[in-house]
């Protein structure tokens, strides 16, 4: 268990959210909290509804029952433009990426909000435009740098392995200079040396920057290690919420990892 973080009040607040697609219920009254330099995990079995509570928070969908509040201002509806902007960045559990483009250039896309420019300035490239993505650039190297990918910054993203994949989506979202990262499954698909300097970034993310993290993730001895609390999600309803050691105990969330019936 890494050290207990020091972690401030509420940023973001999910109160009573539902969310259905036709007949199927994706969640169900789920209400939790995010403060602030916390990583907060969403775990639950397959099915469960954690992805569909981020694609709540960060606006791709919109609950038919409940709010979001991020730092204070509620919303029913939102989209993934005004979430950016309000400082909610996310990776997603299938990679994507421009898989054609090189790993600086995707990580560039991820400084698209910060420009100030006009189009017209950015085509002619003198004078502001030019000073400004002579800084963005800047940006993007720092973030090629904490990340250690540095070898591939010039490689087409397609060529990569999957475990370097991950990590320049990660570089991407961190372009945006978020205030509240969604990882979801960061460490999908990798091994345990991929697994272990992703564990180390995400660490460093929320120490070095600050950055308040919310973490989908199946590997629960990655949940348990990193995580400050936990909230459980099953069928899309809330199971538990509490500390890793809480829900590591919790006869129910047992239950539905085993497949037990409840």
């Amino acid at each position: 268990m890494t050290a207990q973080r020091q972690t401030g009040e509420p940023v973001l607040v999910v109160k009573d959210v539902s969310l259905s697609f036709g007949g199927v219920r994706a969640l169900s009254n789920v209400s939790f909290d995010v403060r602030e330099h916390e990583i907060r995990a969403i775990i639950g079995p397959n099915g469960a509804g954690k992805s569909s509570m981020l694609n709540v928070i960060n606006g791709v969908y919109h609950p038919q029952v409940g709010t979001v509040t991020y730092r204070g201002v509620s919303r029913h509806r939102v989209n993934p433009h005004d979430a950016a902007a309000q400082g909610i960045a996310r990776t997603f559990q299938n990679i994507a990426l421009f898989k054609g483009m090189t790993v600086l250039d995707n990580i560039m896309t991820g400084r698209n909000l910060k420009t100030r420019t006009s189009f017209v300035e950015q085509a002619i490239w003198i004078g502001r435009a030019r000073r400004e993505e002579l800084e963005q650039r800047r940006k993007v190297e720092e973030v090629i740098d904490f990340l250690e990918i540095q070898h591939v910054r010039k490689t087409p993203v397609g060529r990569l392995p999957y475990g370097l994949q991950k990590r320049v989506e990660l570089a991407r979202a961190l372009a945006a200079e978020p205030s509240l990262l969604l990882l979801d499954e960061p460490m999908a698909g990798m091994n345990i040396e991929e697994k272990q300097d992703m564990c180390r970034f995400i660490l460093d993310v929320n120490e070095q920057f600050g950055t308040t993290i919310v973490l989908i993730e199946h590997d629960m001895g990655v949940v348990m290690d990193l995580s400050d609390r936990v909230v459980v999600l099953d069928y899309g309803k809330m199971l538990a919420d509490g500390t890793p050691d809480e829900v590591r105990a919790n006869q129910a969330v047992i239950d539905a990892y085993l497949g037990v019936k409840h």
